[in-house]
């Protein structure tokens, strides 16, 4: 089956796009390969050469606000599927620029739905977020929670599978969405809270722990990547929303994260501070209907996915050499 991925060659979307790859479809990336103004350039260069490596689809370089561009790579390649990965990534960035911010996640996303219709695209597959449920008001929080999001990126996303459902029931497409969480590992940005814990640690620094009892379901990308690939090719998943988490069976909360970075690398020490009011309370996540529809049971346990993540910084050229260069 042919594929189209946007944001390709993002942190989960090579991923996304490898197992697809494994289990014999033809995957067709487009992305607009931004930095959103605030990964370094070098970096950015490093990541997208490292994560071509681990697929054989080639992503082309169209900002999904360009509809003509999208059209042109629907005509070209036909595909049965879309898996939306291209989103601005977070409510940090949102705020820098909301407009640009909406015009992404809402704009860009009817203009991809749009060519949906014309193109007669047989599934959508909308990679939501666990923001939209805001202030967590139980553990391991399930779909049918009420969604009461905080912040424009998470009523944005929100808005988002609202949007997409709309269109599956008037133009007869199929539709999934998956709300990921707190996901982390190897070819991610420097930018998010394990890898500022890890490159901290690694640099013999003060971990900054902006609320210690704060819990995250930390989620190692090829999990996550596993269960949007299972919600994509399951037929059972259609029509439904998906938690894709760990759902770690023990509470970590970022004091423990941290904690658990500093005893990996054996140095770095921790403060704590007021919680990020900006981000709301959050928690762990239930999979049990992923488990039951999708048979998606992760396999990387977060002590485990913490020191794969260090492995691979330690034996990367690009971080080592970058190390050697930050003022201790």
């Amino acid at each position: 089956m042919n594929v189209l991925v946007t944001g390709a060659s993002g942190f989960i979307g090579h991923n996304v796009v490898k197992y697809l790859e494994q289990e014999g479809h033809t995957c067709f990336g487009i992305d607009s390969f931004t930095n959103y103004n605030f990964i370094p350039k070098d970096e950015l260069e490093y990541l997208k050469r490292e994560r071509k490596r681990k697929v054989r689809c080639n992503t082309h370089n169209i900002d999904i606000r360009n509809r003509k561009g999208i059209s042109d790579m629907m005509l070209a390649f036909h595909p049965k599927m879309v898996v939306h990965l291209a989103s601005f990534p977070r409510q940090r960035v949102v705020l820098q620029n909301p407009v640009v911010g909406s015009e992404v996640m809402i704009t860009g996303l009817i203009n991809l739905l749009e060519e949906c219709k014309n193109h007669c695209v047989k599934k959508f597959v909308y990679i939501s977020s666990s923001m939209v449920y805001g202030d967590f008001e139980q553990d391991f929080v399930t779909e049918t929670a009420q969604c009461t999001p905080q912040g424009q990126y998470a009523i944005m996303k929100l808005a988002g599978e609202q949007i997409v459902a709309d269109y599956a029931r008037r133009i007869g497409m199929d539709y999934v969405i998956v709300r990921p969480s707190a996901v982390y590992g190897e070819l991610d940005v420097d930018d998010r809270v394990v890898s500022k814990f890890m490159l901290s640690a690694l640099q013999g620094k003060t971990l900054q722990v902006q609320g210690a009892q704060e819990v995250l379901d930390f989620t190692h990308v090829d999990d996550t990547a596993k269960g949007i690939a299972l919600a994509a090719l399951e037929s059972k998943a259609n029509g439904n929303i998906y938690n894709i988490t760990r759902s770690n069976p023990i509470a970590l909360t970022l004091e423990g994260a941290a904690q658990l970075c500093i005893d990996i690398v054996g140095r770095g020490s921790y403060e704590v501070q007021d919680r990020d009011l900006n981000f709301p309370k959050r928690g762990r996540l239930s999979i049990e209907r992923a488990q039951a529809d999708l048979g998606y049971f992760p396999t990387v346990d977060v002590e485990q996915g913490f020191e794969r993540y260090h492995a691979w910084l330690v034996g990367s050229k690009f971080w080592q050499h970058k190390l050697s260069l930050l003022p201790a």
